[in-house]
Order: structure tokens, then C-alpha cells, then sequence
């Protein structure tokens, strides 16, 4: 053993999805977004002027904290930005998640957050979800350092009612929640109107799926404008550029076109009703997506075996090979092509 290894932070890190380098493939597996961003998007980026890329970018990214505000009719210091949701959330467990008491998740939801609590050194308990995958929010009553939640939750699809969220808020005045919202757009209610009514209330969003811009890494936060405060104060502490002029200039655009976001999730939703279908003709079940993705398990084949068998084919879907949900495979919503190869690849599959 190297002897500065005993002065080195280990942490057991978060493991993406799969990012497949072969050609001719369907990827299911990282809950992109099938279509491609706002016109608008591709506009600036043949008009954007690379001479600019030698000054650093607005370190407060004020025009596209701007767009967000007028967007969701909020005030502009109640807004912060970073590079892809995970970057906001980053921000924001290591900005509020300081106590000695344990931060509150479900056991069944996103795995970055055990990995920044342990980064960060923060103790953390995983209230179980019930069995039909839902939270107890009795769970979230006792003392803790902190809350999250993601809603609707990842792996599993389903939305916990706003009732439920703002319970949850209304219990806890003394902490922060967290309310991670990366899918709310197909089809979920969004908890960020409630940030008026509480002051311990963030909610974070990302425009990496239902805007397109995944390969841009741009996540948000609407909170108190103190919260959002102590974030900037913490992002400013070991990195003011987090933001780059094209991204800030893009993002501004993909939120701008609110009839081609509409669209899009009007698209993704109609194909995910159908997907839900098929999946039910072909022995599937699953908790009621309110996502761009179905966390489904079938009947009588085991998800690796299907799993290992779409992959063959080059369709990527997701397997998690973890205890309580190690039969069930996350399938993100595609284009009705890419829906109709998967739904015939199952075919051939399970019918032999």
C-alpha cells in the first residue's frame, strides 16, 4: 500500500448508466430525451460568436438565471444553476447538510444521494418504501439533519402527491428539503410553487430530459432567495466559473420555445401510455410512470436474462443489480421506431 493512500478520501462512487460506443443501437438506458432540443437552440449555437470563449462567463450566469425566473414567474435571487442537476444537488447537500443528525431518503430512489453523504462525511438513514414502492411519509416526521426526495421517484416512476410533499415540508421547519424533481415535466406536479409559503423548501430540476439538453449539463434550484444565498456562497468558495458562455447562451434558448418544450413532452407521453400497453400484452408490470422512463419486471423471465438478450441486440436498457430490485429493468421512453424494435425484439424473446 502506497503510504499517502491513508490521507486519501475513498468513496464508494455512483455509477452511471451505460454509454454503449457501438453504432446502429437503441439506447433505453439513461432516460435521454429521443428528440433533439429547441430550434432555437441550434440557431445560436451557428450564430454564437467563439470570440467571446477567451473571456470567463458570468460567474452569477445572470441571463440564464433571468430566463428562469420569468419561466416559472419567480424572482430572480430565488433562482441558482449548475452544471446538470447532480451539480445543484452536489451544491446543495454540501451547503445544508451539516448537522450531527442523519439526512432522510427512501432506500429505493436515486444512488447518488448515499454517495455525496458519504463524500461529504454526512450520516444519512433510507426510510424503507412500502411494498407497492411508495413513501411513508410518517417516515419523514422524526428529527433529522435534512430531507430528499425525489418526486416523481427514480428508479421506480411514481409520484408522491404534492399533499404528501408539502406534509413533509410543513413537518420538518428547522431543516432543509430537498424535493429533486428531474422528471416532473411528463406528467408530475411540481412542488416549486410552495417555495412562496416555505422558506425550508428547495426544489431542483434539470433540463437534461425534458429539454434535450443532457450533453449540456444545466440543472436549476428554486428556493428562498437565503437559501439560494448560502448555495451561491458555498459554489463561490471553490468555483465561480461552473457555468461556460455556450452552455448559459443555449440554456436560454431551450427554455425560451415553451410551444416546441410542449410538444416534445405531449410526444414522449403518448408513447410511454402505448409503451405501458405493450409492455402489459407482453407479461410486464409496473408501478404507474409518471416519467420518461417504466420500471417494469415480467412475470416469469428474469430481468438479467432480458436484459442480457436486448443487449445483444444493441438495446441498452437499465439492469440495477441490487437487492429489492434486481428483477425489474428501468426502460426509458424512445421515439415510436425505437419502441416499436424493442417491443418486436421482446417478442421474438419471450414467445420462444
Amino acid at each position: 500500500m502506497y503510504s499517502w493512500m491513508k490521507n486519501v478520501r475513498q468513496v464508494e462512487p455512483y455509477v452511471p448508466g451505460e454509454q454503449p460506443k457501438c453504432t446502429d443501437l437503441i439506447k433505453l438506458n439513461t432516460n435521454e430525451c429521443p428528440y433533439p432540443p429547441a430550434p432555437g437552440v441550434e440557431k445560436k449555437l451557428k450564430e454564437f460568436k467563439v470570440d467571446c470563449l477567451r473571456l470567463y462567463p458570468d460567474p452569477e450566469a445572470s441571463v440564464l438565471t433571468s430566463a428562469i425566473a420569468d419561466y416559472y414567474q419567480v424572482k430572480q435571487e430565488e433562482v441558482f444553476v449548475g452544471v446538470g442537476s447532480d451539480d445543484v444537488l452536489g451544491t446543495a447537500f454540501l451547503t445544508f447538510f451539516n448537522s450531527e443528525k442523519p439526512i432522510l431518503f427512501p432506500n429505493i430512489t436515486y444512488s447518488f444521494y448515499p454517495v455525496w453523504a458519504s463524500l461529504y462525511g454526512i450520516p444519512y438513514e433510507t426510510p424503507k418504501l412500502k411494498e407497492d414502492f411508495t413513501i411513508r411519509k410518517e417516515d419523514y416526521f422524526k428529527e433529522n439533519g435534512g430531507i430528499v426526495i425525489a418526486n416523481p421517484n427514480a428508479p421506480t416512476g411514481l409520484e408522491a402527491p404534492l399533499s404528501v410533499i408539502e406534509e413533509i415540508v410543513a413537518k420538518n421547519p428547522d431543516v432543509v428539503v430537498i424535493v429533486d424533481e428531474a422528471y416532473v415535466d411528463f406528467g408530475a406536479s411540481s412542488a416549486y410553487p410552495l417555495v412562496e409559503k416555505y422558506d425550508n423548501l428547495l426544489v431542483v430540476q434539470t433540463f437534461s430530459k425534458s429539454r434535450a439538453m443532457a450533453g449540456m449539463r444545466i440543472g436549476f434550484a428554486i428556493g428562498n432567495s437565503k437559501l439560494i444565498a448560502c448555495m451561491n456562497a458555498v459554489k463561490f468558495s471553490y468555483n465561480s466559473y461552473t457555468m461556460n458562455q455556450t452552455t448559459l447562451a443555449l440554456g436560454v434558448e431551450a427554455i425560451k420555445d415553451d410551444t416546441y418544450f410542449k410538444e416534445t413532452l405531449s410526444k414522449i407521453m403518448a408513447t410511454r401510455e402505448r409503451s405501458k400497453k405493450e409492455l402489459k400484452e407482453l407479461g410486464f408490470s409496473f408501478p404507474d410512470s409518471r416519467t420518461n422512463f417504466i420500471f417494469a419486471s415480467h412475470k416469469k423471465v428474469k430481468a438479467k436474462k432480458i436484459f442480457e438478450y436486448l443487449k445483444s441486440k444493441n438495446i441498452f436498457v437499465r439492469y440495477f443489480n441490487q437487492p429489492l430490485i434486481d428483477n425489474y429493468l428501468r426502460i426509458t421512453i424512445g421515439t415510436e421506431e425505437e419502441m416499436d424494435r424493442l417491443f418486436a425484439n421482446l417478442h421474438a424473446f419471450l414467445d420462444e
